[in-house]
């Protein structure tokens, strides 16, 4: 038998085919999956950057949205909140402090390592101020990072130097300020992080007097990983959208893949994520970012040791098992 189809019946063909091609382009299945991302701008937030603007997270098929939250409280409440899905880093002590309070609601799949090498935190001192080394700012005004972790750190590199808390005056600052208040004498010293250190340094404000504190004074170790910031995930993200998280740290981990390859050109991406000028991006150093499932068992020991410090200085009220909050990719 031969089937004969009429002139019209062949153009409701094509007409069909073409609502059909049109349907699947503008079905759900192909959206983007929307992430949203809490962000700390200074310059530990780099892999996000670099995945943001290299396109990792456009292959992996998924769409963020950016909330700037100003230091470690901010995105752990955010985290709590259900506000965000993921903090591009946040304070390994904010996040177990999280831990303690809803236990998993922090999940690090990538943690940043600190020292003289990879340098983040230090102490800088303004210009025309006489001390030499930290133990010297004893009568000092001293501005520090925000919240709880970084002004117990902040104490304790002082302890270490022998200083005790009626020596000196330590208050809390926005980063947005540090390099202002410094420049302007509002404050003798600093402990502040990257961009701003170097960023401080540039504009003749301050002279540092040392990087890598925590390593040091803290991990006794000068040469050690300090794991005080990573990238988290929530664990309501992970378990509810897990083959989502599982792209999102696909794109993170190419991101940290190209900054230890391409450590010149991915600086650019702090540019206008940070307060940071073209004429500075290219000195601003670099921490020794680390996805999860690559962190040694020494790697794992000193990040331990850091979070059981925590505890011993009552920032944290309990230890904590930083295993237990390591999610491998």
């Amino acid at each position: 038998m031969i089937i004969k189809f009429s002139k019209h019946f062949g153009l409701a063909a094509t007409a069909l085919a073409a609502v059909t091609l049109v349907m699947a382009a503008t079905s759900p299945a192909s959206a983007a999956d929307k992430v949203r991302v809490g962000v700390f701008p200074v310059s530990s937030a780099l892999p996000y950057f670099v995945a943001l603007e290299r396109g990792y997270f456009k292959e992996q098929n998924i769409e963020t949205t950016s909330t700037r939250l100003m230091g470690g409280p901010p995105l752990v409440g955010a985290m709590i909140g259900d506000q965000i899905d993921v903090a591009t880093n946040l304070v390994t002590i904010e996040g177990m402090n999280a831990n303690l309070k809803k236990p998993g609601v922090v999940m690090y799949i990538a943690i940043n390592g600190q020292n003289k090498k990879w340098q983040m935190e230090q102490f800088v001192v303004r210009v025309g101020h006489p001390a030499k080394k930290i133990s010297d700012l004893k009568g000092a005004k001293i501005l520090s990072a925000p919240g709880p972790a970084n002004m117990s750190m902040a104490r304790a590199v002082l302890a270490a130097n022998g200083l005790k808390p009626g020596d000196y005056r330590l208050d809390q600052l926005a980063m947005p300020q540090h390099v202002g208040a410094l420049k302007a004498g509002t404050f003798d010293a600093g402990y502040t992080l990257e961009p701003n250190g170097m960023i401080a340094v540039s504009v003749g404000a301050v002279r540092r007097l040392e990087t890598g504190v925590i390593a040091t004074y803290i991990l006794r170790d000068d040469a050690a990983n300090a794991y005080a910031a990573g990238g988290a995930f929530t664990s309501k993200f992970i378990n509810t959208r897990p083959d989502v998280a599982k792209r999102f740290a696909a794109a993170w981990a190419k991101a940290i893949q190209d900054i230890k390859t391409d450590t010149a050109g991915v600086r650019k991406h702090l540019i206008k994520n940070t307060f940071t000028s073209a004429k500075v991006a290219p000195t601003i150093p670099m921490v020794n970012y680390t996805m999860v499932k690559n962190l040694t068992p020494k790697n794992i020991k000193n990040f331990q040791a850091f979070i059981t410090f925590a505890h011993k200085v009552k920032v944290l009220k309990s230890d904590v098992d930083v295993t237990k909050y390591l999610k491998r990719y």
